[in-house]
């Protein structure tokens, strides 16, 4: 079926319908109180109502799912607000508001609340709307609102009995505290109903307290006691927090009068993990509470948490943690030597508290950084050292070293070998020998045969004008055994052993013949300097002939390899 067909009005059906089934679901699961109004967010209670309890969203009986429990909670915590008016209330207990934790708003108006319990409001956190107006409260104890942050509390119409028990808010009404600066508020001072403010209560004062300590340092594992006395009528009570402290801890009250409470705070064996903790105590009374705070400075030794091995991040990272107190001063080194700062190596480092948190970092680091890297911290009581080896690369061509190191001459010993090897040293000496004797007869016949060869060449290669002639040199260096023209080694290159090399010869030697295929060119002129010789290859009649680099000879290449013939006689027939 095509959605678009409906009708607007069957739509408007349809979502009517599935609001109200929501609504039977919701209401399956929580009942709404009597003579109230409910809402995901909200309780209304404003008919007068003669119970004395507490509203309370109730659980139907017939909810039994898992899935329907666990939601529960998140349905009371949901509700932001709750109004109760004209009821018969009388007593707010400890466990009436426990569930509904998510609160910011109460107002009790007009219910004839007597008494509120100590703990009403202590799972409520976030409430910070108030409004007790018009109930026959005579007291009301500051403790109540201790651990709220209230932005305001509403008592108009509610006539207390005058004494020290309420001190607390005409304090709080002189300081403007949680909106009672803009209220009319009265008490009953046994005769009459008098302002709030005109109330003269005598001998009940807000607790005044004092220790023995601005701030305190110690070392680890000493013993220290703290004093800390609350002075105040009534007379205050008087504690030392030390909730989360380390170190063993023991308490000695003492009542100093008329109006003295003393507590001492021994510790014992104070510990590093104490240090920074703040030492609170508190003194309080019926008209409110104050306190006095003391920082805790622990000294210690250095002592080097952790030294990694090199991480590779932006740059390369040996991580590192020391703690100490007072902060310890750092000092690297690598092979025994003290690593100065630089672009390359040096370190980075946040301080948190006792903590020196960082990186000795490392900028393209070699095989020559390879090695021991040793951390030392150091303060006045003490000294830490870690050593940590930092690979960062392998060097390269290690497994064909360019060189051999020295070692020392060892002292010759005589010892047995076996017939074994006795035997296998003969035949490695015997085929060295051999091998020996057959590379100099070699050398003989190249340089016997090789010779011959150049002296009984035919054509015009070997003699010329009755003079022995060296054109194209290069082509003998084969000692013979391959003749140029027999040798296919193209028109501009000649063969040295198994390597083709490009010549460029000079045409004087054939004025009146040829090279093989090889047309007749002109005479280029070279320059010195462009000219690098490489290694000798021969010696002819006339002069040396050398391989050589020369330069500017091709427009294509910037440098060919040549064959330079060099004269004993420099004159200028020589050159012809």
């Amino acid at each position: 079926m095509d959605l678009f067909s409906i009708p607007p009005r069957v739509c408007l059906w349809r979502i009517l319908f599935l609001l109200s089934i929501f609504q039977d679901y919701m209401s399956s699961m929580l009942d709404c109180p009597p003579t109230c109004t409910c809402s995901t967010t909200d309780i209304f209670c404003n008919k007068s109502y003669q119970g004395n309890f507490f509203p309370l969203l109730a659980l139907q009986d017939t909810v039994s799912d898992g899935n329907t429990t666990n939601s529960l909670p998140d349905l009371f915590e949901n509700i932001s607000t709750i109004h109760i008016e004209n009821w018969s209330l009388q007593t707010l207990k400890d466990l009436d508001m426990e569930l509904y934790t998510g609160l910011q708003r109460l107002n009790i108006v007009n219910c004839n609340l007597r008494t509120i319990q100590s703990r009403a409001f202590a799972k409520n956190p976030h409430l910070r709307y108030i409004n007790l107006s018009r109930n026959p409260l005579t007291t009301l104890s500051w403790q109540l609102f201790q651990n709220l942050q209230l932005l305001e509390l509403k008592l108009e119409g509610v006539v207390f009995n005058c004494s020290c028990n309420i001190r607390w808010i005409q304090l709080w009404q002189q300081r403007g505290e949680a909106g009672l600066h803009n209220q009319q508020l009265f008490c009953f001072n046994g005769y009459s109903k008098i302002p709030l403010q005109l109330m003269n209560i005598s001998q009940c004062d807000f607790p005044e307290i004092s220790v023995s300590h601005s701030n305190l340092t110690v070392t680890e594992g000493d013993r220290v006691m703290i004093t800390c006395n609350g002075s105040g009528i009534p007379v205050p009570e008087v504690d030392w927090t030390v909730g989360g402290l380390h170190s063993i801890n023991t308490h000695q009250a003492n009542q100093y009068p008329p109006n003295v409470h003393s507590i001492n705070l021994t510790l014992v064996n104070v510990s590093r993990d104490d240090n920074g903790f703040m030492l609170t105590c508190i003194a309080e009374n019926i008209v409110g509470m104050t306190n006095a705070s003391i920082q805790l400075s622990v000294q210690f030794p250095p002592a080097i948490i952790n030294f990694e091995e090199p991480q590779k991040r932006h740059d390369t990272c040996m991580m590192f943690t020391v703690r100490a107190n007072p902060l310890p001063t750092l000092h690297w080194s690598f092979k025994g030597e003290e690593i100065k700062a630089t672009e390359y190596v040096h370190p980075e480092m946040e301080v948190y508290q006792d903590n020196l948190e960082g990186c000795l970092l490392f900028k393209n680091p070699t095989q020559h950084n390879n090695g021991n890297y040793t951390l030392e911290a150091r303060n006045y009581l003490g000294v830490a050292v870690k050593t940590v080896y930092a690979h960062f690369l392998h060097p390269p061509f290690e497994d064909y070293p360019d060189y051999v190191s020295p070692t020392p001459t060892a002292i010759p010993t005589t010892t047995h070998r076996p017939e074994e090897d006795t035997f296998g040293v003969s035949i490695a000496v015997g085929l060295a020998g051999f091998a020996c004797v057959l590379l100099v007869v070699m050398f003989v016949l190249i340089n016997k045969y090789g010779r011959r060869s150049k002296f009984g060449m035919k054509g015009p290669v070997a003699v010329i004008g009755g003079e022995e002639d060296s054109a194209s040199p290069l082509h003998h260096v084969n000692h013979g055994i391959i003749t140029p023209c027999t040798l296919d080694a193209g028109p501009d290159a000649v063969v040295i052993g198994m390597t083709r090399i490009p010549v460029i010869e000079n045409p004087q030697y054939f004025r009146h013949g040829h090279n093989c295929n090889k047309p007749a060119t002109y005479v280029q002129h070279i320059k010195r300097r462009d000219i690098v010789l490489k290694r000798e290859l021969g010696e002819g009649a006339f002069g040396k002939v050398f391989l050589a680099e020369c330069y500017n000879l091709s427009p294509t290449k910037d440098k060919m390899l040549v064959a330079v013939k060099t004269l004993k006689d420099p004159t200028l027939a020589a050159r012809k």
